[in-house]
């Protein structure tokens, strides 16, 4: 009962994790990133600053003994680095090439492609609650995030590749976890130096072809060094928690849960920065909170439905070899009983 107990508040605690450190570093990165604030335009410079960090917080971890270093082969940590990186560029180009609306929607999609590779991928099958819950995060956060929808072929090519290697990046984190029975922290400590070095290598390109300016020519100031400081350190807390809830639960979980932060930012926004909020905004945010409710109770049904038929399974495997035991008993006592008359 206690482990029980202990398990629950350490998921809940992964969860809070995630949504605390990633709604934090939304609005750090907002002020440093924003024109009103420090102008640091280099998203995908400043990803690479974040994994930097992250490596470095892993390596001194494994050489102080805190935390045990499992072998993953090297082409698998570097195949995974250049689809975890294909997923940050096709978000920020898509970003830049698409109106917001379609941007956000292109999030949303996640939560189906998630769904689809995962049954693809891993034969995992949903039942019409948890598809019902999932259908309702997805309309409600639709409703509090899209406004207008411009679509071109260039900006819907990088919303394809950006959906689908940030989908597929996830689901092989929950894999990497189970097939090398490594921890969460361990497997990230062992993909953020590749994932630093090539991002610290072809960002700075990436992002002069994003914006048109130059990472050289930035004026680094106290205060966005302070900044740019804060912001890695809340990724390192983003990162380990993404990879924490993902290997305790599903990439699927992971997105459908992992829209709190959406609705975190929208109300922080609007008390931080004056953001408007509209009835339509307040109306779809708490169509999201119904149906990520309703999500969590269906897995938990779910759950507890899979417990219960083993369970039952289990008590019938003993009834079967009771029944098996009571018969070579029999068998046993009517041999004894003839070998007796024999020698009588």
């Amino acid at each position: 009962m206690k482990m029980e107990k202990k398990v629950v508040v350490s998921d809940t605690g992964a969860w809070a994790m995630n949504v605390v450190s990633s709604v934090g570093l939304i609005m750090a990165n907002k002020q440093l990133m924003s024109a009103g604030g420090y102008g640091f335009s280099f998203a995908t410079t400043l990803t690479g600053f974040h994994f930097t960090l992250t490596g470095i917080i892993g390596y001194v971890s494994n050489a102080s003994g805190l935390s045990m270093s499992k072998h993953v082969p090297f082409w698998e940590l570097l195949w995974f680095s250049i689809v975890a990186n294909l997923s940050i560029t096709g978000m920020n180009l898509s970003l830049m090439l698409n109106s917001v609306g379609f941007y956000q929607i292109s999030k949303l999609s996640m939560i189906p492609v998630v769904c689809m590779m995962e049954w693809l991928l891993n034969s995992k099958n949903y039942s019409p609650r948890v598809i019902m819950s999932v259908i309702v995060v997805a309309f409600g956060v639709g409703v509090c995030t899209v406004t207008d929808v411009e679509i071109n072929a260039k900006g819907f090519l990088c919303a394809c590749v950006a959906v689908f290697c940030t989908s597929l990046q996830q689901i092989t984190i929950g894999s990497f976890q189970k097939k090398y029975n490594i921890g969460s922290f361990e497997l990230l400590s062992q993909t953020a130096p590749v994932q630093a070095i090539s991002l610290l290598l072809f960002g700075p390109f990436a992002d002069y072809y994003l914006n048109g300016q130059s990472l050289l020519k930035y004026h680094f100031s106290t205060g966005a060094t302070l900044f740019i400081l804060l912001s890695c350190s809340l990724s390192v807390f983003c990162n380990m928690s993404q990879y924490l809830c993902i290997g305790r639960f599903s990439a699927t979980s992971f997105q459908v849960l992992g829209h709190m932060k959406t609705v975190c930012v929208l109300i922080l926004g609007w008390i931080l920065f004056d953001s408007a909020l509209t009835v339509k905004n307040v109306l779809g945010m708490l169509l999201a909170v119904v149906g990520m409710i309703v999500y969590s109770w269906a897995v938990e049904h779910e759950k507890q439905a899979k417990l219960a038929s083993h369970v039952k399974g289990d008590r019938a495997l003993d009834e079967e070899d009771v029944s098996l035991l009571k018969e070579k008993v029999n068998s046993l006592s009517e041999s004894d009983l003839e070998l007796a008359q024999t020698r009588s």
